[in-house]
């Protein structure tokens, strides 16, 4: 499915889960012919994310409704921008109200939080990813927040990578047997898949090592002094991933250790939206 028509289809939802029957506020006091404009203006500092959701809402609403933009995504915003204006009909104005900032105060507090803690990388080569622990319906919006802020975006899904964690390694009887039995599996189906493995210590991280014939580890829960000891372990054979539990904190002591990524997925579950708003011009 397309980016686009997944896009589509979510909007449709979104809307008939708020319509319902009919928005019976709007249709008892405003005329059908009445005509308005509205503004989308930012009330705090981030980063603007969702503009082209949000032009997308407008269009399947009343596609009669013109707008004007004036920012774009990744724009840096401040208290009293206009973001775009669009004038159409006043009913139809309001139906796309919540729907839109919606999407755009939490796409644009995702961007604003992924950009804040890439700037904490500065002078490293970690990029901070996001993870699976996003909204259900909108993980492909909150991930393109990320991207729009500056970072980079983890597996989408379950299908498109994978990942060996401590449960998989424990019931498949431990790391050797869990890879071999992922290229048996690809090989079977006719895959191409990265694979990444989860160590829970040092140990785990020579055991990975030993076997081999994986892209990435991932160092779940270490300690920032082991994460520089598994970092000069593998010593540039494999990407190497950090994770669990780094904050704004003690991000910066982590990048600062050599890894390539850092996946932070309060980043999308843990978020604080954005303040817009929409009003009548």
């Amino acid at each position: 499915m397309s980016e686009n028509t997944q896009l589509q289809l979510f909007i449709q939802n979104a809307l008939q889960e708020d319509l319902g029957d009919g928005d019976h506020s709007s249709l008892a006091c405003i005329p059908a012919t009445a005509v308005g404009e509205v503004q989308l203006l930012a009330k705090e500092n981030g980063i603007l994310a969702g503009v082209n959701a949000a032009l997308e809402v407008f269009k399947t609403v009343d596609s009669q409704i013109q707008t004007t933009v004036f920012m774009h995504d990744g724009a840096a915003i401040a208290p009293g921008d206009v973001v775009l204006k669009a004038k159409g009909s006043s009913r139809s104005l309001l139906a796309a109200e919540r729907l839109l900032l919606n999407i755009m105060q939490r796409m644009s507090g995702i961007a604003t939080h992924a950009n804040r803690l890439m700037r904490l990388t500065e002078g490293t080569k970690a990029v901070v990813l996001d993870t699976r622990k996003t909204t259900p319906g909108m993980r492909f919006l909150e991930k393109e927040a990320v991207k729009i802020g500056g970072g980079g975006n983890h597996r989408f899904g379950l299908y498109d990578m994978i990942m060996l964690k401590d449960n998989h390694i424990d019931f498949a009887g431990g790391i050797p047997q869990a890879i071999d039995s992922v290229h048996e599996y690809l090989k079977k189906k006719g895959k191409s898949l990265r694979i990444e493995v989860e160590a829970r210590d040092l140990d785990e991280v020579q055991q990975i090592l030993d076997k081999g014939g994986i892209h990435r580890i991932m160092l779940d829960n270490f300690s920032v002094e082991d994460t520089r000891t598994a970092v000069a372990l593998i010593n540039g054979q494999y990407e190497v991933e950090s994770s669990g539990g780094i904050t704004e904190t003690t991000l910066q002591d982590y990048a600062r250790c050599g890894v390539d990524f850092i996946s932070v997925g309060a980043l999308t579950h843990h978020i604080k939206s954005l303040d817009l708003s929409l009003k009548a011009v």
